[in-house]
């Protein structure tokens, strides 16, 4: 199993194996040509509320993965979506968040294992 991260802004390269998005919304100012995202995996973003309540404030990390994780318990859909691919080849969790310590995508990946 190979899972690894990037911000969706940087470069493509050979060995991403499949690019999934996993932000809610469409990355600002980029063509879906350029960020060569595979799958488009809104679903398994954090909901609305919950991103605009974490703001992407580090001192809501905490509650923020608790939230998530729970939303994610309840989403066994995009989960299993999400492993499937997992299995297929390697995967890269494509996130647009500037803040690359606090966002769904890190989440994503160390509590995969787990789901």
């Amino acid at each position: 199993m190979k899972l690894s991260i990037k911000r969706v802004y940087e470069a493509p390269d050979k060995e991403d194996g499949k690019r999934i998005l996993v932000d809610r919304l469409w990355p600002r100012g980029l063509s879906k040509e350029k960020a060569k995202v595979a799958l488009w995996l809104k679903e398994i973003a954090p909901s609305a509320e919950l991103r605009k309540w974490f703001d992407h404030d580090p001192a809501k990390w905490s509650g923020f993965r608790k939230r998530y994780l729970r939303e994610l318990k309840e989403n066994e859909e995009s989960v299993s979506i999400l492993k499937e691919q997992v299995m297929k080849g390697p995967v890269t969790l494509l996130f647009a968040a500037k803040d690359e310590k606090h966002n769904e995508a890190i989440f994503l990946k160390e509590v995969f294992p787990l789901l």
